[in-house]
């Protein structure tokens, strides 16, 4: 034990020695540096080298303590206790106390903040000393710690001084000195950023996870580089040493690539399609007085107008996985009977359109993002082609996720494409966000406007359901209703493929974080 305690300290004291920049490109930016405002995967990334949770998860997502040592549920089964740690620093050298934690959980519960559906458990959350709290829940929460792996801690007294104590208002685009300035507790910095071009973070010297992780890059440039093309010639070229989620097209390229190392594996991400179910009229569609999107005949046609499997070919190369449920395997919920995709039928799709009263179709406005996920633009550009089959003419609108997401937040789009990741592994954090009537914490990303009381009764009854087999079913009954409305078509799980120099190695991970602190450049 002590031989393997002194070669692990040899190698952290190697990572942080051998130090060095690393150069890092996607095809988009964090939407945000205010920690509470946006609940979207980039913006999370950027935001996990900066600020830190009081859990992580590490790449094969097991949970992993870090500004809490501990936790545990009291004697009051309400009450979870979290232990945090000493000798923990904000970048501006202000320590780290349970005051920040109690601050950090009520701007998150805040009405602007996209975290507050992560929340809706929770009650109160109350000093008890300087390094504990205790987080009461509405009822029993058995899985609250899953829950926290992306609620950032902040620095109460930066806050107040710099006027950020309320959470940006994103989608008013009403923000505040923590949308371009950070005071976090993480491994790095901010010393610059321009948005949508480039952010620069640097080491930080007093960081905790010193000698207990590698910390084996000192500088990171975080650069957006949009085109495919471009970004994939700027690592060919030396000019990038990390780029996330290949384009799939260039993966078979960058294996026969000298110098470079390429990882992969698959993402807890599912892409699928939206429609507003619940209007009584759309305002783009070509049918006067109607939503034709409110006939679950018609959803049905799209449902199965969609191939899957030539998406999965010709757009995505093979690296998706089909899918008939908006999400997969890794969550809790997951049915391979549900999940299976839906069969392709041209001809009974024409039928269930003529049925429901539009054998010739119509027409609708079709909005995708075109720098968030992978090849998300030509898979819209298929799916455009796959609705003409039975009538539906739909006029893509491709734009870049800080237009798109938006559209989504304000239920102000009718047919859309998003993916959506489940950090929490479980379908409760699915339907809190997706499927929940929109009503105070619940339903912030239902742009679908669907609203079923029993369903929203059953979704609120599993934060406080110890009894796991009953959990369980109830999260089954709810997945049975939704996925019989048809109210999301899902299309596959992405696979994900990473490219660097040959010197990294960065692992895929489920949630598609990179923890740079873990990173440990070879010699």
């Amino acid at each position: 034990m002590k031989a393997a305690t002194a070669l692990l300290s040899l190698v952290l004291a190697a990572g942080a020695a051998d130090a060095r920049p690393i150069k890092w490109a996607r095809a988009g930016d964090a939407l945000t540096l205010d920690p509470h405002s946006q609940n979207e995967g980039p913006t999370h990334n950027l935001l996990q080298q900066i600020y830190e949770p009081l859990i992580i998860r590490d790449h094969r997502g097991r949970l992993l303590p870090t500004l809490a040592t501990s936790w545990k549920i009291t004697r009051d089964p309400n009450v979870w206790e979290f232990k945090l740690r000493q000798g923990v620093t904000f970048h501006n050298g202000n320590p780290f106390t349970a005051d920040d934690v109690v601050f950090s959980f009520e701007r998150a519960l805040q009405p602007t903040s996209d975290m507050k559906g992560i929340l809706t458990s929770i009650d109160k959350v109350i000093r008890i000393d300087d390094h504990t709290v205790h987080i009461r829940t509405k009822g029993p929460n058995p899985i609250l710690p899953d829950y926290l792996t992306t609620v950032y801690m902040m620095d109460k007294e930066w806050s107040e001084a710099n006027n950020t104590v309320t959470v940006e208002d994103y989608k008013a685009k009403k923000d505040n000195y923590a949308v371009r300035h950070s005071n976090g507790t993480g491994p790095y910095m901010l010393v610059s950023r321009e948005q949508d071009v480039r952010t620069v973070l640097r080491l930080y010297d007093k960081y905790w996870g010193k000698g207990q992780v590698p910390l084996g890059i000192e500088e990171i440039t975080y650069t957006v580089i949009k085109a495919d093309a471009t970004r994939v010639a700027a690592l060919v070229s030396g000019d990038v040493d990390f780029v996330q989620d290949v384009p799939v097209q260039d993966i078979a390229q960058l294996e026969k690539t000298s110098g470079l190392r390429l990882t992969q594996g698959p993402e807890n991400r599912s892409i699928f399609l939206g429609m507003d179910v619940g209007s009584a009229d759309l305002k783009t569609d070509s049918i006067e007085g109607k939503n034709p999107l409110a006939d679950k005949r018609v959803r049905q046609a799209i449902n199965m107008v969609i191939d899957r499997a030539a998406i999965r070919r010709a757009v995505m190369r093979n690296q998706s996985a089909p899918s008939g449920m908006v999400i997969g395997p890794l969550v809790n919920g997951y049915s391979k009977e549900l999940g299976a995709p839906p069969a392709l039928s041209v001809d009974k799709a024409k039928s269930l359109m003529a049925a429901a009263g539009y054998p010739s179709g119509f027409s609708i406005t079709f909005h995708c993002p075109n720098d968030r996920y992978v090849a998300d633009e030509a898979i819209c550009q298929a799916v455009t082609s796959m609705l003409a089959r039975i009538g539906i003419k739909a006029n893509l609108v491709a734009q870049s996720k800080a237009k798109h997401f938006p559209l989504i937040q304000k239920a102000e789009t009718e047919f859309f494409l998003l993916g959506w990741g489940v950090p929490t592994y479980d379908s409760d954090y699915v339907f809190n966000f997706l499927h929940h009537t929109r009503a105070g914490r619940f339903g912030s990303w239902n742009a679908t406007r669907y609203s079923n009381a029993e369903v929203d009764r059953m979704i609120e009854s599993l934060s406080s359901e110890i009894d796991i087999a009953k959990r369980n079913a109830t999260i089954a009954r709810i997945w049975k209703v939704v996925q019989d409305e048809t109210i999301y078509v899902a299309l596959h799980d992405q696979l994900l493929v990473h490219a660097m120099k040959r010197d990294l190695d960065i692992p895929v991970s489920p949630d598609n974080v990179v923890h740079m602190k873990f990173i440990a450049p070879k010699k």
